[in-house]
């Protein structure tokens, strides 16, 4: 772990840390290092039969920890743990062997120590869903661990609330439309490849004292299980309450964003994005009637009768409704995409909002994802080259100037210029990605030195 300077400029490393306990989802197993995450040929552990490594050195490191699960994972195969599970087994197996004893610095002389991440002890008593959740987790470590290394009820509770989130809840939200840069677990971090894909969970002492915002000044970003956090704009000192990551996916609506944030991490942001009414107003608004105007037109906000604020064209109930309609039909289509994107339902679903949702509109924004994905997913490169122009404007308005999935979006734009032989636009797209990720992820980074500098150098003949 180390620490950076005082004064932090944009693009700065503000802290860097490994994980106090690390899990790779179960899914990945035979295909990525179980310590470092890589991805590439692998090797089993010939004592339990269940976790793999892609190489010797790997192996030795991790052993510290694994020598002690290794026989509670070869007893029970061949059953798949739980990764929840093996996440508190984890713990719980570290914690009796000294690990409360370890320290996360996040500054040169302050840290944190597991015991000292919150418990929520309360509001996982009061939850029916934790509470049901607990019970389920706590019968398989049961079997895993046997009786005698079982802690009691009441100190397994204060080990679940220190890392509470449901994480195969949060693995499935993290393949879907609404994928996010970092999730939190609560105390921990759903761990990302370079393609924002979540790989595996970790908890981090020391990076947990960093807060939330809906306008966040730093983000986290992974190289293997090293998790670092950058400023993604000038910070005038280093003062953790002023130094803000996002727990949540900014492409959410106020209302969607606080409840997520209430029901996981057990607090309502009273930012003014989410707070202002206007905010949400903003998110959806609809076309201008008059097909000569661009501006969008607030319908939201119950005045009567509406009308557009730069052509004063008025907006019928006819109109309003059908944005009701198109919006609502948008909404449900989405919802049932969770896990599977099909193109042909995006098209359908853009063709209805032509003319009636604003091109910056929060669900017109969130097709033009989930279409640019699926075109890529099925080889439509001349679809999907033009769904991520169009879904350009949105993703910065949401996401802001400096997002790593908007580094990755101008990557992939030109990857597919690259691909179509548009080797101009290739480079101005790799330009962009390059300015961004140099930011959020820096120069030394595998994603920006590995497979970024090498698609620029493409273009540069």
């Amino acid at each position: 772990m180390k620490n950076k300077v005082q004064s932090l400029k944009q693009g700065s490393c503000i802290l860097t840390e490994k994980p106090f306990v690390h899990v790779l989802k179960s899914k990945y197993r035979k295909e990525r290092c179980d310590h470092c995450f890589a991805s590439e040929k692998v090797f089993r552990c010939s004592g339990c039969n269940y976790v793999y490594y892609c190489n010797r050195n790997c192996q030795t490191e991790a052993w510290a920890l694994h020598k002690v699960e290794c026989p509670f994972l070869k007893k029970i195969a061949p059953r798949i743990v739980p990764d929840a599970a093996r996440v508190l087994a984890r713990i719980i197996l570290k914690l009796q062997r000294g690990g409360d004893l370890e320290k996360g610095f996040y500054t040169e002389t302050c840290f944190r120590k597991f015991r000292d991440l919150m418990s929520h002890y309360h509001e996982i008593r009061t939850d029916p869903k934790r509470q049901e959740h607990l019970e389920s987790l706590s019968m398989v470590l049961h079997d895993l661990l046997g009786e005698n290394l079982m802690p009691n009820h009441t100190e397994l509770q204060g080990i679940y609330g220190r890392v509470c989130v449901d994480l195969e809840e949060l693995y499935q939200k993290n393949i879907t439309l609404f994928l996010v840069p970092l999730q939190l677990v609560v105390n921990g971090f759903n761990i990302l490849d370079g393609e924002m894909n979540s790989i595996g969970t970790g908890i981090y002492l020391g990076v947990s004292v960093v807060d939330h915002s809906c306008t966040p000044n730093a983000v986290a970003t992974f190289e293997g299980t090293t998790l670092s956090i950058r400023a993604i704009a000038d910070i005038p000192s280093l003062d953790w309450s002023q130094i803000f990551i996002s727990y949540v996916d900014l492409m959410q609506t106020p209302a969607d964003r606080r409840a997520e944030l209430k029901a996981n991490y057990y607090f309502l942001c009273t930012c003014s994005r989410c707070i202002n009414p206007e905010e949400s107003q903003r998110m959806e608004v609809a076309s201008c009637p008059n097909r000569n105007c661009e501006h969008p037109v607030i319908v939201l906000d119950g005045k009567d009768p509406l009308k557009c604020d730069e052509c004063d064209t008025k907006v019928t109930e006819e109109f309003r409704s059908e944005f009701h309609e198109v919006r609502d039909f948008t909404k449900l289509q989405l919802a049932s995409m969770r896990d599977v994107a099909y193109l042909d339902v995006c098209s359908i679903c853009l063709a209805r909002q032509k003319n009636v949702l604003h091109s910056l509109n929060l669900w017109h924004t969130k097709t033009l994802d989930l279409a640019f994905e699926s075109a890529i997913e099925m080889g439509k490169w001349q679809e999907a080259r033009t769904f991520g122009q169009l879904l350009l404007p949105g993703f910065r308005k949401y996401n802001g100037d400096f997002n790593p999935l908007l580094g990755l979006l101008y990557m992939k734009l030109g990857k597919i210029e690259l691909f179509l032989e548009h080797i101009k636009e290739a480079r101005d797209y790799l330009l962009e990605a390059s300015k961004i990720l140099r930011v959020t992820h820096g120069e030394n980074h595998s994603l920006y030195r590995i497979q970024l500098i090498p698609l620029l150098m493409q273009t540069s003949n």
